[in-house]
């Protein structure tokens, strides 16, 4: 399955859970949303597409490339401003010093989280006074490693990036309030092409149902559930 970079060290887990229960491997490729939309209409060999947001698997569908009643969202990504450094924190007062080189955010272009950075960017008046110090990632686990390598001071990425690379207790982070920014829901596709649609459809049932509560506890929103994640202890 073709996998949104943000998701791919959470569905390592999923996938553990589902190979116990059902037998069935998964074998998953991460990229970005974009970058993995433009790969399956090119006829890559994907069963399953696991988007960071909706517009890729709703063209897919459009296109006839994806089955329109398997798509649905399984989950509501949350974004985070993370610094490898504990001072300055990070958040708005951070932002608005500008005292900084760079500050990281995966590329709008083809990246949902990119795109939510840019608008709380927007929102807070300050993706104009700041973008000659934005630098761009392909996806948010390369958007991550900028701050990661101190190539960037801080970096927009995923809370579950954070949580399955165990840098929530590093450096800083803010969790953006949800008005910052539009939704990002995370969707699911079914493509017409599946060398396994019987296996594929497995797997998507049990991302709908029997994994709901994994994924919350990996970092991410239910779509029924308008709760920020609780701040780590």
């Amino acid at each position: 399955m073709a996998v949104a970079a943000d998701f791919y060290r959470p569905l390592q887990q999923l996938a553990a859970a589902f190979t116990r229960e059902t037998g069935i491997r998964v074998i998953a490729s991460p990229g970005s949303s974009g970058g993995l939309y433009a790969q399956i209409s090119n006829a890559a060999p994907y069963d399953v597409f696991l988007s960071a947001d909706a517009q890729y698997p709703r063209r897919l569908v459009a296109a006839g490339l994806a089955a329109g009643p398997s798509r649905f969202t399984y989950a509501l990504g949350v974004l985070v401003l993370w610094g490898a450094q504990p001072e300055p924190p990070a958040g708005p007062a951070a932002l608005r010093s500008a005292r900084f080189a760079h500050l990281a955010l995966a590329n709008p272009r083809f990246a949902p989280y990119g795109r939510a950075a840019q608008a709380v960017l927007t929102e807070l008046g300050l993706l104009e006074p700041l973008r000659t110090r934005l630098v761009y990632g392909e996806d948010v686990g390369q958007t991550l490693q900028f701050a990661v390598s101190g190539a960037a001071r801080y970096a927009f990425v995923s809370w579950a990036q954070l949580l399955a690379a165990g840098l929530e207790q590093r450096g800083s982070h803010w969790l953006v309030p949800e008005n910052l920014y539009p939704p990002i829901e995370q969707q699911a596709v079914l493509l017409v092409h599946a060398r396994d649609p019987v296996a594929a459809r497995r797997f998507l049932d049990f991302l709908r149902g029997p994994a709901r509560p994994l994924i919350a506890r990996l970092g991410y929103r239910l779509p029924v559930d308008t709760a920020p994640p609780p701040a780590p202890p």
